[in-house]
């Protein structure tokens, strides 16, 4: 019974969205994890400690990953980190950086969210975003930070 209810439940976990990689990696490493204990040992104790071990590992995976984005972003724009680190208001300027630095939308997002920004963008602003290569999900992501 604990295997189907795992394998109804399996591909709801890849809908469940993480901002970074690290919580990416522990999500997908426990829900493969799960499938995997279950399967082998066709017990839910298998399964807990099948995810267990996935989330661990996912986890250690998605970490050097975040490590990777703050490295790419550092050698863009030590400046922005920084502003991240202390949960400052980020500009259009910084999140040009963090899209040129190779960050994924999830990424940025994420920092918009977690440093409170909010934008005001002017139709001038949204030309020169999209011209910087920002993608229009984030672009729209700012637009409704405005209250």
């Amino acid at each position: 019974m604990g295997t189907h209810i795992l394998k109804m439940t399996f591909p709801f976990v890849f809908l469940l969205g993480c901002s970074t990689h690290t919580g990416t990696g522990a999500l997908v490493g426990g829900g493969l994890g799960a499938m995997g204990g279950a399967a082998i040992t066709g017990s839910g104790t298998g399964a807990l400690i099948g995810a267990g071990l996935g989330v661990a590992a996912g986890a250690l995976v998605g970490a050097v990953l975040d490590a990777e984005d703050r490295k790419a972003l550092d050698r863009e724009s030590p400046r922005t980190t920084r502003k991240i680190d202390r949960g400052e208001q980020l500009s259009t300027t910084d999140v040009k950086k963090m899209s040129k630095a190779g960050l994924s939308d999830d990424v940025i997002i994420h920092q918009i969210d977690a440093t409170h920004s909010v934008f005001h963008l002017s139709s001038a602003d949204i030309i020169d975003l999209k011209k910087a290569g920002v993608s229009q999900r984030i672009i729209n992501h700012m637009i409704q930070t405005s209250p």
